[in-house]
């Protein structure tokens, strides 16, 4: 709808976790690894774990485009099963008789028997858990004992399991512990900083053939990462709706002032203040908001951003810095 106003080929900010958008901090490069390696060398049990919206779905998938024709997946994306519904689940998704789907022996036998032909084959099979908070305890166990099954030299199942952090508190409880030392791989996604918003932000715009600079202002952008929190769901919620409102009322870029009337309306605000967003243009807010904190009128009297000195050359999708107080500038060249 708003896409030619604002000189992109597609919207930029949808919820599907398409890896083309994916964004690579040094933390999502970690991460991505972690799972490339685990899947490729069979380890036992990688754990990926991150709050929601961090990105976690789209890490796995990108994990998955990145997989050699060596490697065959299953995926279990809705794991609150019984432990029933659980063999019957991957009896069908692994292509086992309908005798292995009704009988947890039967399956044990033909899933060996499958994994140690593929392996065979030189082909690695692995199992891919999404939103592993959900898992019962039951098949938790069976997880365990699934990533028993192995030759002299390796595992036959590599198993990764991604979720959020309750994920890794209920592994870490002592009734847990053997599947806990079945862990070789860990790690874990966070939430942006304002650095990492703005490139993530810019990136994603990059992608959908847009021109950063030509679609938000950097006060925006500032303000888009407070009231996100630095989560990339709600980055992408605030965005959407925010070139969607620019869109309405024919602006472009997208002022900070288009983006705390979105916040507004989600009843979004910086960490620490649950009932209030600010307002760029320091006007009142109706009886029926919640109480706003009042910002200067003139965006350029706004105090700048400091932002601690990079480790490593910084891409042109992320932030300038100059001799004057460092400030996030969502302004570039190309050159």
């Amino acid at each position: 709808m708003y896409e030619a106003f604002f000189e992109l080929r597609e919207r930029p900010f949808s919820l599907t976790p398409d890896p083309r958008f994916l964004c690579m901090t040094p933390r999502h490069r970690e991460a991505l690894s972690n799972l490339t390696y685990g899947i490729s060398s069979a380890r036992a049990i990688t754990l990926l774990t991150g709050e929601a919206g961090t990105g976690k779905t789209t890490l796995l998938r990108t994990a998955l485009a990145n997989a050699g024709e060596d490697t065959e997946y299953v995926v279990v994306s809705n794991p609150t099963l019984t432990r029933a519904e659980f063999v019957q689940f991957l009896a069908n998704k692994f292509g086992l008789s309908t005798d292995a789907a009704a009988s947890k022996a039967t399956w044990l036998v033909e899933l060996e028997q499958l994994l140690r032909e593929r392996h065979a084959r030189g082909i690695t099979t692995a199992l891919l858990i999404d939103e592993a908070q959900s898992l019962p305890d039951q098949l938790l166990e069976e997880i365990r004992l699934l990533s028993n099954i192995e030759t002299d030299t390796e595992k036959l199942l590599p198993i990764v399991l991604i979720g959020q952090p309750e994920l890794a508190a209920r592994i870490n409880h002592p009734s847990l512990r053997q599947l806990k030392q079945r862990v070789a791989l860990r790690c874990e996604l966070s939430r942006f900083d304002l650095a990492s918003t703005a490139s993530y932000i810019a990136s994603r715009i990059r992608v959908a053939g847009g021109t950063p600079s030509v679609v938000f202002t950097r006060d925006a952008v500032t303000l888009i990462h407070e009231a996100s929190l630095g989560i990339p769901r709600t980055i992408n919620v605030i965005c959407d709706n925010a070139l969607l409102s620019g869109y309405a009322a024919h602006e472009r870029p997208v002022s900070a002032r288009i983006v705390s009337e979105v916040c507004r309306d989600f009843q979004l605000a910086a960490e620490g203040e649950p009932n209030a967003v600010d307002v760029s243009d320091g006007a009142p807010a109706p009886l029926e908001r919640p109480v706003l904190k009042p910002r200067p009128a003139t965006l350029a009297a706004e105090p700048a951003v400091t932002l601690p000195e990079p480790t490593e050359t910084p891409s042109p999708d992320a932030v300038n810095y100059s001799g004057r107080p460092r400030r996030l500038s969502f302004f570039w060249s190309k050159s």
